[in-house]
């Protein structure tokens, strides 16, 4: 009987222990599960937003790494002062991934400016209506900035040429003065004369050339007169000897 009463309370005991044994094991499991459940439900901190450019474009770029791929919705506004200035483009819809998914917003930001990311999640067992905090705000630098609108190299390689530029050219044939058209006017004439010598054109100047020929006829003709009245002289001074 001693033998029995034994061996009936080591069974005992031995099934408490694998009871406590089993409660354990099944606790852990839970958590486990529960943790693991945790950690593949959709939060607000899966996802992020940021503003990057596509060449001379700018775009919003916000991401989800929602393992769990629940379907949400982001919606991008323009803030003016803290309120909603604009909505930037149309609401699009991603599923998460443990890589992450990216969805993109096409924006030509100015520096420094600010937009508010909303995300809403409606499916069963999970309820996000959410902005990503804090808000975004855009780079210093824009992505296309002024100086793109200056003149391109090749235009400025190839320069007009200006008004003072192209004087010089015009001056490489001078125009002839009065006083070269008149000294060369001579050499023209029909008869073919040659043109006077230096001395000569001063005389021509004074006009003396114009009464030449008057001043020989009159001094050619007071030599006759004299030569007559010497002549008629002689011939009455022989008469008188000869009477």
């Amino acid at each position: 009987m001693h033998s029995v009463r034994t061996n009936v309370s080591i069974s005992r005991r031995s099934a408490r222990r694998s009871v406590r044994v089993l409660g354990v094991a099944a606790a852990s499991a839970a958590l486990a599960l529960s943790a693991s459940g945790s950690a593949l439900a959709c939060n607000i901190s899966d996802f992020s937003a940021e503003a990057t450019c596509d060449g001379s474009n700018g775009v919003i770029n916000v991401k989800d790494i929602d393992a769990s791929g629940t379907s949400a919705t982001i919606t991008v506004f323009l803030e003016n002062n803290g309120a909603d200035a604009k909505q930037v483009g149309e609401a699009q819809t991603v599923k998460g991934s443990k890589g992450g998914t990216t969805v993109s917003f096409s924006e030509d930001w100015k520096p420094n400016a600010e937009y508010r990311v909303h995300v809403v999640v409606d499916t069963k067992g999970i309820k996000i209506d959410r902005d990503i905090t804090p808000n975004l705000t855009t780079s210093s630098t824009a992505c296309k900035s002024d100086e793109s609108a200056s003149p391109s190299p090749s235009d400025s390689a190839t320069p007009s040429p200006s008004a003072s530029e192209t004087t010089p050219a015009e001056s490489d044939s001078p125009t002839p003065s009065a006083t070269e058209s008149s000294s060369t006017a001579p050499a023209t004439t029909s008869d073919n004369a040659p043109s006077p010598a230096v001395g000569e054109s001063n005389l021509a100047e004074t006009g003396a050339n114009s009464n030449t020929g008057l001043i020989a006829g009159i001094a050619a003709a007071l030599v006759v007169v004299g030569g007559g009245a010497v002549w008629f002289g002689m011939r009455r001074r022989g008469a008188h000897s000869g009477s």
